[in-house]
């Protein structure tokens, strides 16, 4: 789930960026180090917003750096259990397969695919259905439930299921050849 929030960060900056462009080295320098990366707190940054309030910098003994303290509001991305995502399949064997929905690897054990679907090793590995309507395969694109999250300090990781209504295969590339 996406949301619009407001956060906090000390940016520290080298005495050569000091001049009528100060401002614009600084939101230059937040963007660069915060979008993209992962807090197990808030999710993943997707964008910077705005930059709400810059502080008066405090200049580090010896090293000639000041610290500068930033208010900015941005949109993160955070994953909750019980919730639906749509994701591209990256990797498919015979224990499961993993798919990604933006910055999230999601696993789906072999135990969360239905039953009528059958693990196929070759060229191509994939799950089809017995009478091979259905394949999950590498660049399919499935709809997920997730069923579990484990939360580190610079990355999320989930567990999710297929095996309930309305999941499963949204668009499958194979069909088209």
């Amino acid at each position: 789930m996406f949301f619009h929030i407001f956060l906090e960060r000390n940016m520290l900056l080298h005495p050569r960026h000091f001049g009528p462009h100060l401002r614009d080295k600084l939101i230059a320098k937040l963007m660069k180090d915060i979008e993209g990366t992962c807090s197990g707190r808030h999710g993943f940054v997707v964008a910077i917003t705005g930059v709400e309030d810059i502080g008066k910098g405090l200049i580090r003994e010896g090293t000639g750096f000041v610290t500068f303290p930033v208010k900015y509001k941005c949109v993160v991305f955070r994953p909750f259990k019980g919730e639906i995502l749509e994701a591209v399949v990256t990797m498919v064997n015979k224990m499961g397969f993993f798919a990604e929905a933006g910055p999230v690897q999601i696993f789906v054990s072999n135990h969360l695919i239905p039953d009528d679907m059958e693990f196929q090793s070759g060229d191509v590995p994939n799950y089809t259905t017995s009478d091979g309507s259905v394949k999950i395969q590498k660049e399919s694109e499935v709809r997920l439930k997730i069923i579990g999250t484990r939360v580190d300090a610079t990355e999320i990781f989930c567990i999710g299921t297929i095996k309930d209504d309305f999941l499963g295969v949204i668009n499958d590339p194979g069909a088209a050849s």
